[in-house]
């Protein structure tokens, strides 16, 4: 076990060139490195050339290297099952995305979560994921997002360019 969460932890440190917005998904089942690049390809596409963005993925789902990838602050996009969006939203850190898509087209995205760290108490609802079942990310891909949730963590770099793409990414 050890050695496969060190193999996964490896992997995601690849070279090459540093993309504007990095976006990092992994799905229950995992999500294949093909449909990953079919999914940038996509999305470079409606962006034109800038930002640029690089979607990894992984082949099989861990928490660990779920709470690396949040840790490190390497993303400017996080892309989970639902389950764990609002697990880990329940600590805060997410930016919030009410100025990039309405929170009546993606219900299932807003939540009531802590701000200013969780032991003040203070809570706000806002838009804070975009399922992606219905975006024209996935259903032009003819990919199903079913339980799949984008969020922008609070330490993303960029968070300009991440807004840019984030508003792409909501298009229904």
């Amino acid at each position: 076990m050890l050695i496969m969460l060190l193999l996964l932890v490896l992997a995601g440190c690849g070279g090459g060139p540093k993309s504007d917005v990095p976006i990092f998904m992994m799905g229950a089942n995992g999500i294949p490195t093909e449909v990953g690049d079919k999914l940038q390809t996509a999305l470079q596409a409606k962006l034109g050339q800038a930002p640029t963005v690089n979607v990894q993925t992984v082949p099989i789902f861990s928490m660990e290297k779920l709470i690396v990838e949040i840790a490190a602050g390497d993303n400017g996009i996080i892309v989970v099952p639902m389950e764990q969006f609002k697990a880990i939203g329940q600590q805060g850190g997410y930016v919030s995305l009410d100025d990039a898509a309405k929170g009546e087209d993606y219900p299932e995205g807003v939540l009531d979560l802590p701000v200013d760290g969780k032991e003040s108490g203070k809570t706000e609802k806002h838009l804070y994921g975009i399922p992606l079942e219905k975006t024209k990310w996935f259903t032009e891909q003819k990919l199903n997002g079913k339980d799949l949730v984008a969020f922008v963590p609070a330490n993303a770099k960029n968070q300009d360019k991440v807004m840019q793409v984030i508003k792409v990414i909501a298009e229904k």
